[in-house]
């Protein structure tokens, strides 16, 4: 047997022997740090850290190490597929990462995703809803089946998908009395995906489609397209995209030729980011926002209990991405101690049998294609320049 042979097992032999011995054990965090999602991702990363704090920084004699990774480049101001890669690798690379937190965008979890999944190395999103990613049937024929080239499920997420966000929308659309809706969507995963079944179930209850465009979300203005929105004079003008796909530019354009229809836009716009990019008074009163959860003043429990001590700890109000991320820390923390073996094969097969999990966003359990089975959504308004809560949705 030649030595190169030997070499990479005797490497394997002795990173196993320092877990069974104990070591460090290294979570990183992929999400966009550059760019107006900045003010979202802070908070996730603060409750990541929360979540670490909380078991002492160290699980059965292993010391864990946490890296913040950026998944954003300043030219995009928003993720960026090549980093993204570059940050799966790295992990991949790392022999003491066993856990991947991440992402917050579903178009850079698949760029990941398959990455990750040829190592066997678990990746946990806070944030992403693409129902695409882990529901057959749902997504583009080849998915989520190209999302798993070693046949197993490496990929779970502690946020309800879009085909129950964007279903529930529908519904609320219809209940705030809207007959008509102008689509919109900014061409990528997330943003399309949810449009596509809001306009699927507006079909199915009844309210008519006047039309649907894909934007380019690098425009410096949309009053072009606002105005042919306002000589179809829809109820409900619905964006699928997020803050970082200029749903504040086109809120402010769509007020400023004089459309007066109701504006909703799915979670990806659930930051105070995207208040100030439309401007408060373009959104005060006519503005909706659906979101995979509730916000942090309506929780109870352990969630409530995390937002009071998320104010005690860094003197402000989490957004509401925050709770989510210290959610995928804990369920992962707990997963490390119950892992039969504290390595990746280990700790992923603790993952994926996460049943009844008490946590800060209820009671739940991951299914077969690791999601969540919480289910809980809420509605939102804006008034005054905040977020008001309005209602649960779906139920």
């Amino acid at each position: 047997m030649n030595k190169r042979f030997l070499a990479p097992i005797a490497s394997l032999l002795l990173a196993s022997f320092a877990m069974a011995e104990g070591g460090t054990l290294k979570i990183i965090s992929s999400l966009p740090r550059t760019g107006s999602s900045n003010a979202q991702t802070t908070t996730m990363v603060n409750g990541i850290k929360m979540a670490i704090d909380e078991v002492g920084g160290q699980i059965d004699g292993f010391t864990l190490e946490y890296e913040d990774m950026d998944d954003a480049s300043p030219q995009r101001g928003n993720w960026d597929a090549s980093i993204e890669a570059q940050n799966a690798n790295k992990a991949v690379r790392d022999e003491q990462v066993i856990g991947y937190i991440g992402t917050y965008n579903s178009g850079a979890a698949k760029i990941s995703m398959p990455i990750l999944n040829k190592a066997g190395l678990v990746m946990i999103s806070p944030g992403n809803t693409a129902a695409g990613l882990t529901k057959p049937g749902l997504g583009e024929a080849n998915e989520p089946r190209i999302y798993r080239p070693t046949g197993k499920v490496t990929y779970f997420r502690v946020v309800p998908a879009d085909d129950l966000q964007g279903r529930v929308a529908a519904d609320w659309s219809k209940e705030l009395g809207c007959k008509s809706v102008y689509l919109l969507d900014d061409r990528e995963l997330y943003g399309k995906g949810i449009a596509d079944v809001f306009e699927k179930r507006s079909k199915e209850i009844g309210i008519t489609i006047l039309g649907r465009e894909g934007v380019d979300s690098k425009a410096s203005n949309y009053k072009a397209l606002a105005n042919k929105i306002k000589a179809a004079n829809p109820d409900l003008v619905y964006y699928g995209g997020t803050t970082q796909t200029n749903a504040g530019q086109i809120a402010k354009d769509l007020r400023s030729v004089g459309v007066e229809a109701k504006f909703m836009v799915p979670d990806g716009c659930f930051e105070n980011a995207f208040i100030e990019a439309a401007g408060p008074s373009n959104l005060n009163g006519k503005t909706y926002v659906t979101f995979g959860g509730l916000p942090a003043n309506q929780l109870t429990g352990r969630g409530a209990e995390f937002c009071k001590a998320y104010v005690s700890k860094y003197g402000t109000e989490p957004e509401a991405y925050a709770l989510y991320g210290y959610e995928a820390a804990r369920v992962l923390l707990d997963a490390i101690k119950r892992a039969k073996t504290k390595d990746r094969p280990g700790i992923l097969a603790a993952v994926a049998a996460t049943k009844d999990f008490d946590g800060a966003l209820g009671r739940w359990s991951f299914d077969e294609n690791g999601d969540t089975t919480a289910k809980i959504l809420s509605g939102q308004t804006v008034e005054n320049g905040e977020f008001k809560f309005a209602k649960v949705l779906g139920q």
